[in-house]
């Protein structure tokens, strides 16, 4: 099949790895989406900017992969052109999730590049009509439960209270949350892992994964991470995950569960601290690495 005429595909100058993908639509199942919003930042402002920074460092990640011995790129990675958003965040959104159907109706895996964490919300959109008994696990430093927040339901805050109404979900990482948030997790029963209970309860990967369906969405705010390991993101925590221990897990998730499509938002470039978006760019093909493995 070649590709839609709804889809541009960037070159090695700009796309993901700097690799040449010419022809490669029909092989390449994985397609990275360069999703440049950036409409409901509360802190500090730059994630548009982070697909960009993301694609330019990701020229410098080895393309051999060395905890999967292997160069992950050669089994089919297209990149499409950023995203270009209307004022609307509605519509921006529509748009996203006009973008994920069309893909998946193509038999693509989709990988978003934020951008805000708002983008996953278009994402589910789609991936929750095709899949019917989807689940999303959601990485993050902050709950994002909130209904509304700064008089907007799709403010970045309220992420998971917009995918909640479309499917199950499990949160991991979680050390900053409301009053508001608390109270419905509470009620609720939500499985929501903040660090605190991941530290004292050991079975929490084990418990987690099984309250996961078959069929998962994974959506990786960077901030999950601690911000010695990647500090460049747009809301910022103290503590947070490791980059093995992320990667443990998720190795089981992958391994466990069909992982149907991922984001990874809210990356913000700050000056001096180019590693923070390297670190991003790895994490990425090491995700991709994890898709691929065993096909």
């Amino acid at each position: 099949m070649s590709p839609s005429p709804h889809f541009q595909i960037l070159g090695p100058k700009h796309n993901f790895l700097g690799i040449d993908s010419s022809g490669g639509w029909e092989e390449s199942e994985v397609v990275v989406v360069p999703v440049p919003l950036e409409k409901t930042t509360t802190y500090l402002k730059g994630t548009a900017k982070g697909p960009f920074a993301l694609l330019s460092a990701s020229h410098q990640v080895e393309l051999f992969d060395e905890e999967l011995e292997r160069e992950t790129y050669r089994q089919g990675i297209v990149t499409l052109s950023p995203l270009r958003f209307p004022k609307s965040q509605e519509k921006a959104l529509s748009l996203i999730e006009s973008t994920i159907e069309l893909l998946l109706r193509n038999k693509k895996w989709p990988f978003l590049i934020g951008g805000e964490h708002t983008l996953t919300v278009g994402a589910i959109r789609a991936f929750s009509r095709i899949y019917k008994n989807l689940s999303v696990l959601h990485f993050d430093a902050h709950a994002d439960l909130r209904n509304s927040y700064e008089d907007s339901l799709y403010n970045h805050a309220c992420v998971m209270a917009r995918v909640k109404e479309m499917c199950s979900f499990v949160s991991v990482g979680i050390r900053s949350l409301s009053s508001e948030e608390a109270s419905l997790i509470q009620k609720e029963h939500l499985p929501v892992y903040t660090m605190q209970k991941m530290q004292k309860e050991k079975d929490w990967q084990a418990k987690s994964l099984s309250q996961l369906t078959d069929t998962v969405y994974i959506t990786l705010d960077l901030d999950v991470f601690d911000p010695s390991i990647l500090p460049t993101v747009g809301t910022p925590e103290p503590g947070g995950m490791g980059w093995f221990e992320l990667l443990e897990y998720l190795q089981k998730v992958f391994h466990e569960k069909h992982v149907v499509g991922m984001d990874v938002v809210e990356l913000c470039p700050l000056p001096g601290m180019e590693y923070g978006v390297f670190t991003a760019a790895k994490w990425v093909y090491r995700m991709i690495g994890y898709h691929y493995l065993g096909k």
